[in-house]
């Protein structure tokens, strides 16, 4: 019997990823759903684990060696089968129980992986669990059954499907006023991905004319990368708002628990703007609430939550460190620029499809376009992120904290680097996960922010080649 590699390399800092089947396979699978059973047993005395898949095409073999690992440890399994994160993270609020959701979020057709969280969507990251999961998966791989165990939970009646399609229909409703809902017309870009499963039994019964572009499940992403904050994604959905005239695009990711938004003018808004957006809805119904924004987001953010009377907290970036601030601050609502969007009625979990119905009925009663909506919350000019690759991402942030530092400059480090210089600001992260750094700027307008860009790359350049 071969030897079956590592699974350290797939554990990130948030879940699991690897292409399939030479990182991750329905043995590795298997081992994973064992570990994970084991673990919310220990931490939380859970006995019943709930599990659940994406349209990918290695989705359902996997996700069911997950269940026999599950069930290999004396656990129950409440089977999910298709879903999208954010119903599988409403799936674990509603029905209390840990859950594990099969998913490569955005990352192309041969990848998978796998979104773990406890009882209540409560996150679960490498200072959270994921750590102790990928050493007991690490103890139990070489005995996993090569074939994931599948068959083995064919009809076992510790193997139960739950279908909540609907009542999490019901919930993301339940967050907007429907009956104040206008007759907008929306095209959904959902990529081939999950959101084509949701979207539709969402907006059922909405006096919406709704527009599905690409809604096949198809995980092998025939038309477009299932990456919406990646310019050239958009593309599609741009040219078709203009061609039917909608009034909004929506476009999603894989497994739609991110959205970004669009205009009639088939110009996209930032996650920062979105995030303001709905920051000062949810303010309206829970006056002088708490609101999270990560920080790299645009001022705009805590300016806005600050007029409309609530408490702006800076956080890093990260699902999980924001499930816990929201926990610890109760607050309403938190966003971040990357298109997630996170809300206290939710379990603390992140839905696309909820903050894009909370637009909507911000966009009902406004009853003006969207094109004009979004001016009071976009202030700033900004870069959007900028990869650079280098090899020695940390000793390049230090560099050039250090330049900057000397030169007076107010930074901070509650996440990689952030430099605040007034009338503009930039933060450099180093990746979880390759040799890269993140760079994000913002200042007043078009002009002065690509000049800021430019000078912040050259210093960056200036430190790598020093080594």
């Amino acid at each position: 019997m071969t030897e079956p590699a590592p699974l350290a390399s797939i554990f990130k800092a948030y879940d699991i990823r690897g292409v399939v089947p030479e990182e991750l396979d329905a043995q590795r699978a298997y081992a994973i759903g064992a570990a994970f059973a084991r673990f919310a047993r220990d931490s939380a005395g859970a006995t019943r684990v709930l599990v659940a898949h994406d349209m990918r095409s290695s989705g359902e073999e996997l996700s069911q060696a997950v269940v026999a690992g599950a069930v290999s440890t004396g656990a129950s399994v409440s089977d999910l089968g298709l879903s999208s994160t954010d119903m599988c993270y409403f799936a674990s609020g509603d029905l209390d129980a840990p859950a594990a959701m099969l998913t490569a979020s955005h990352n192309p057709a041969a990848y998978n992986g796998v979104k773990l969280c406890l009882a209540g969507a409560r996150p679960v990251g490498r200072d959270t669990g994921l750590a102790e999961i990928l050493r007991l998966a690490e103890d139990g791989l070489a005995s996993a059954p090569a074939d994931g165990g599948v068959a083995s939970v064919a009809g076992d009646p510790r193997v139960r499907r739950v279908d909540v399609l609907e009542r999490f229909a019901d919930h993301v409703r339940s967050f907007v006023d429907t009956a104040v809902l206008a007759p907008l017309r929306i095209v959904a870009d959902t990529a081939n991905g999950m959101g084509g499963f949701v979207a539709p039994r969402v907006f059922s019964g909405l006096p919406f004319e709704l527009e599905l572009l690409y809604g096949e499940l198809d995980g092998t992403f025939p038309n477009h990368p299932a990456d919406p904050i990646q310019p050239a994604n958009l593309a599609d959905l741009r040219a078709r708002i203009l061609e039917s005239g909608a009034d909004v695009g929506l476009a999603f990711d894989g497994d739609a628990d991110r959205v970004f938004l669009v205009d009639e003018r088939a110009e996209p808004l930032s996650g920062s703007a979105t995030t303001a957006i709905v920051a000062a809805a949810m303010l309206e119904k829970s006056p002088g609430a708490t609101v999270l924004y990560n920080l790299i987001c645009s001022r705009s953010v805590p300016e806005v939550v600050a007029e409309h009377g609530g408490t702006a907290v800076r956080t890093r970036v990260g699902h999980s460190f924001i499930k816990a601030l929201m926990a610890e601050t109760g607050a309403v609502f938190g966003g971040e620029h990357s298109g997630h969007y996170y809300f206290r009625d939710n379990f603390r979990a992140d839905s696309g499809i909820i903050a894009a119905l909370v637009v909507l009925e911000v966009l009902s009663r406004a009853q003006v376009p969207l094109s004009e909506l979004r001016r009071p919350y976009e202030r700033y000019a900004d870069s959007g992120e900028i990869n650079t690759e280098v090899a020695h991402p940390e000793l390049v942030v230090e560099s050039v904290a250090a330049r900057y530092e000397a030169a007076g400059a107010s930074t901070d480090r509650l996440d990689g680097l952030t430099v605040d210089l007034g009338d503009w600001w930039f933060n450099l992260r180093a990746s979880n996960t390759e040799p890269l750094l993140r760079l994000n700027v913002e200042a007043g307008d078009e002009a002065s922010l690509a000049s800021h860009v430019a000078e912040v790359r050259e210093e960056i350049a200036s430190a790598a080649r020093r080594g």
